[in-house]
């Protein structure tokens, strides 16, 4: 019976201190250390040429808002160059930027008449690009005037490799899960500004918009599916910052079908094991902030559904000992099959947020779950097809 107990409190603890316990104590950290201090610069002497790339695949709905949205910035745009890869694009897209590409003489765009998926497309965009600071950034997320000025001034500090914007989602409603997957990204938001401001060990961006010096752009593995994250760890491992700019604001719409989610996050949680297996010296230093980081902050999540399955079994054994026990089982069951009435509500026209932050929470850990095997029997290519944009 001790191994039960052991395997029931060390279940609840990891997954108790990834989401609740490590934020806290960073929170703690800042208030009695300080934040760490960085050097920053938004003077005209200090802009350097920045190489925007982007990779697009049937985009023709949002393209041309992005690019736009690009050039309404106050950042001198004779220093901005942008280079787009339409990944054999088939609705309108190359001739979007066709159009485009006449009326801005530094944006460049390249056909690939054979998909290669996202990053294949911008590890080859970076070879061409002439920036000292790579922009990645996705063709959904839009940039505010003030979203490349506010990426670049944290650039004149020499110890910081990567900045990463504030993603603001639009596009909310009730009935799907757009407000609770905007919860979740506005948490995790939370925590890598706190990872910012503690150690400057942000563990890895919001893929849609994010700066790198281009000298410290690592090419990403054709088969990885995870590509900011991998490329983020790199930047880590020189003993570079990265860090996360909550006022360098961008907007992407958030998804809101539960469906199409759910098949997002298991490619996630595929590519999410493909970085474990990868960064297993750099988390394995748990002493260190970057370990410290990054086993608390992924690792754990990674494998909260073992945790939970973990905590539910040996519930099952442990709770003939003690009234706690009996509760603690008691409420598991509930949450379960609070999953099951949310999806039956669901259909008869009935949205109860409570139930379906349940159903979010559950869905996301099944999913890395699922993510996990995948990795286990390896993965041959990064195509896929992108999430559908301006969900209803």
């Amino acid at each position: 019976m001790i191994l039960f107990h052991i395997l029931f409190w060390l279940s609840v603890l990891a997954i108790a201190h990834s989401y609740v316990l490590y934020p806290l104590l960073l929170k703690l950290i800042v208030r009695l250390k300080g934040e760490i201090q960085i050097n920053t610069n938004t003077q005209a002497t200090h802009q350097p040429k920045l190489s925007v790339l982007i990779a697009a695949y049937n985009e023709s709905r949002i393209i041309e808002q992005k690019i736009r949205s690009i050039y309404k910035t106050n950042y001198p745009t004779h220093r901005i160059e942008v280079l787009i890869g339409s990944d054999n694009s088939s609705d309108g897209t190359n001739e979007i930027l066709e159009k485009l590409s006449k009326e801005f003489n530094n944006l460049q765009f390249f056909v690939f008449e054979k998909r290669q998926g996202k990053i294949n497309i911008i590890n080859q965009l970076e070879q061409k690009a002439s920036g000292v600071l790579l922009i990645l950034t996705d063709a959904n997320v839009l940039m505010q005037a003030d979203t490349l000025t506010e990426l670049v001034k944290y650039f004149s500090d020499e110890r910081i490799g990567l900045v990463d914007t504030h993603m603001q989602n639009y596009g909310i409603t009730r009935h799907g899960i757009s407000f609770q997957e905007k919860s979740y990204i506005s948490h995790e938001v939370y925590v890598k500004s706190l990872e910012s401001k503690t150690f400057g060990t942000m563990i890895g961006p919001f893929g849609g918009c994010y700066a790198i010096r281009k000298n410290l752009y690592t090419p990403v593995p054709s088969n990885y599916l995870v590509d900011d994250f991998f490329i983020c760890m790199n930047v880590l491992q020189k003993d570079k910052m990265a860090i996360n700019n909550t006022n360098a604001i961008v907007y992407e719409d958030v998804s809101n079908n539960l469906a199409i989610e759910f098949k997002r996050k298991i490619r996630i949680g595929t590519g999410n094991f493909q970085n474990l297996w990868h960064f297993a010296p750099l988390w394995l230093n748990v002493f260190q902030p970057a370990g410290f980081c990054f086993f608390s902050h992924k690792i754990l999540r990674w494998f909260g559904p073992f945790f939970i399955l973990l905590a539910f079994v040996s519930n099952i054994f442990l709770w003939p000992v003690a009234l706690h026990y009996k509760i603690a089982l008691l409420l598991q069951v509930i949450v379960t099959f609070s999953v099951i009435a949310d999806i039956f509500l669901k259909k008869i026209g009935f949205h109860v947020v409570l139930l379906r932050f349940v159903t979010h929470f559950y869905t996301m850990n099944l999913s890395l779950l699922i993510g996990f095997f995948k990795s286990l029997k390896g993965v041959k290519s990064n195509v896929w097809k992108p999430t559908e944009r301006l969900q209803q």
